[in-house]
């Protein structure tokens, strides 16, 4: 009697001990990223990819333990582009700034006569932390954003849109750049 008394405390006292694993999935949004997508300046409804496109990010760095390359693109057609912003404070203002690079493929020939043509983009924002789960923490999200073009002689970006000032996930498009 005694062995099944304390056989049935020990189960007791397993289940009871046990604590469900928290792991956050896969499929939960966490920081996201800006997302830019490239418009013709004419036909203003018409996506236009950016010709030998490379985007480079000031003051990012990807993996210090592999590499100190800050390039997000590289040398790529395309007419989308997700921009990871450095998270700050929250309610602080910050800045993020990016370079981007048309017709990268000029810059690396060997003709001496062809360059390639850089436009410089300053993001501000606020971060705003916002919690998700306990599995998961807490996730940044950017609120207020504003995004100004450093003036150069030959800029190749016409105008820029804010579509959502409010960066939450990277389901929509937050800036449109015309070119």
């Amino acid at each position: 009697m005694n062995r099944i008394k304390f056989l049935i405390l020990s189960i007791a006292t397993l289940l009871f001990a046990c604590e469900r694993d928290d792991i956050c999935a896969a499929t939960t949004s966490t920081t996201p990223r800006l997302v830019v997508e490239f418009y013709d300046v004419v036909n203003t409804d018409d996506l236009k990819s950016v010709s030998r496109l490379s985007v480079y990010g000031e003051g990012l760095v990807t993996d210090p333990d592999t590499s100190l390359d800050e390039t997000l693109v590289f040398n790529t057609n395309t007419n989308e582009i997700t921009l990871p912003l450095l998270i700050g404070n929250e309610n602080e203002l910050n800045t993020s700034r990016f370079i981007l690079e048309k017709d990268t493929n000029l810059r690396l020939d060997e003709n001496d006569t062809t360059n390639s043509n850089m436009d410089i983009i300053e993001i501000s924002y606020t971060t705003e932390y916002v919690y998700v789960s306990r599995a998961c923490g807490y996730k940044s999200q950017f609120i207020g954003l504003s995004l100004n073009v450093e003036a150069d002689s030959d800029l190749w970006i016409s105008n820029i849109e804010i579509v959502e000032s409010t960066v939450q996930d990277e389901d929509t498009v937050h800036v449109r750049i015309y070119h």
